[in-house]
């Protein structure tokens, strides 16, 4: 028999196609990565993943701080500004890998009026580089104001929330700060203000490299892509069923993901964010009032669970908080078609390259015969 088709060799071509396809199922069936911390009181509401010291960054509500969280469950505290007020919260977060820097919501409710910041650290020494005040809207200036998440671009220009208002401010990379957009369209149908918390305002917000905004409405279940040059803002997507929409984070694929207070949800778009789709939503565990969404190492998605309504009791304290990897089953259904697909194809392909070849060698042996 030849070589080509000898027993040595079929071994090495199976081999070759476990080692190519094999292990993918493996993968896509293995356990969520659930990451248990402790850092007494932090109450963290806003996360983000520094890819280059590959770890995660949690806030904190009721302390100066950010800290710093590994794979393992290690804290350790990236970040504590005594500077500042002291009954600051430090609420959204956004990392910016260009100029190394994380970027802080900082924001204080009492006394009045509200204190509403944006600071700026490095991200290996910790130290400040700015704190921008957020200016107040002059038709909103009697009202509360929350500065609540943040995002930024290519540029290092920041965009923050107001989830007690319907505006969106501007901190260029120099920590100028400006109203960046009050669109008519956050206001153009009404909201719900008996809902919880009363905030009727913008809540998560996620920058998209082809020049635009996506952000979340409190409480009414819209999505609004806003233009980063001018400001402008349309509605992509009204579901009423998206209650409490809070972070938002955007995967390298284009996948959106949306925190509420009880589920993820997954988004997706045919037309560059003209109109919004919702593929698939995940139960979460409400007790832990999750706040926050996070893309990790390898494309995966994580869910904070800081336990913030506890927070804001103030008369409570608690130790251990927690970081879960949340995947979408519908995702991990059509990918294991494919690779039953790709690994039938190669079984095929080989088995009609074995009968070609094995054609060829018996044509050479009756032309050597």
């Amino acid at each position: 028999m030849s070589p080509i088709t000898s027993s040595p060799f079929l071994i090495f071509i199976f081999t070759f196609l476990f080692l190519l396809v094999g292990p993918v199922p493996l993968i896509l069936a293995g356990k969520p990565h659930a990451i248990s911390f402790r850092s007494p009181n932090l109450y963290p509401e806003g996360l983000a993943w520094d890819p280059s010291a590959q770890h995660f960054l949690a806030g904190s509500i009721r302390q100066r701080k950010v800290a710093a969280v590994s794979d393992a469950g290690v804290v350790e505290t990236l970040i504590s500004d005594s500077s500042l007020p002291e009954n600051v919260s430090v609420l959204g977060l956004a990392v910016d890998s260009a100029k190394r820097r994380l970027l802080a919501v900082i924001h204080a409710a009492d006394p009045l009026p509200h204190f509403n910041a944006l600071a700026a650290y490095d991200l290996r020494s910790g130290n400040r580089i700015f704190l921008s005040l957020l200016p107040s809207d002059d038709a909103t200036a009697s009202t509360r104001q929350i500065a609540n998440d943040v995002t930024v671009d290519f540029r290092g220009n920041a965009y923050v929330t107001n989830a007690a208002g319907n505006y969106i401010w501007k901190v260029n990379a120099d920590g100028d700060a400006s109203i960046f957009s009050r669109s008519r369209a956050f206001t153009a149908h009404p909201v719900d203000r008996d809902a919880p918390f009363s905030h009727c305002g913008l809540n998560g917000i996620a920058y998209v490299s082809k020049g635009y905004l996506l952000v979340v409405q409190s409480n009414t279940g819209k999505m609004f892509k806003v233009d980063e040059e001018d400001g402008t803002a349309r509605l992509v997507l009204l579901d009423e069923d998206l209650t409490m929409p809070d972070g938002i984070a955007i995967r390298s694929d284009g996948v959106v993901l949306v925190v509420s207070s009880s589920k993820l949800w997954f988004l997706k778009s045919p037309d560059s964010w003209g109109e919004a789709v919702v593929f698939d939503k995940i139960d979460l565990d409400s007790e832990g009032f999750p706040t926050s969404v996070a893309v990790g190492a390898e494309d995966r998605v994580y869910v904070l669970y800081g336990h913030v309504l506890e927070g804001m009791m103030g008369n409570v304290e608690r130790e251990r908080f927690s970081i879960v990897e949340v995947s979408s089953e519908k995702e991990s259904g059509e990918e294991k078609v494919w690779v039953y697909v790709l690994v039938g194809f190669g079984l095929a392909y080989f088995l009609f390259w074995r009968f070609q070849m094995r054609q060829l060698v018996t044509n050479l042996d009756k032309k050597t015969n």
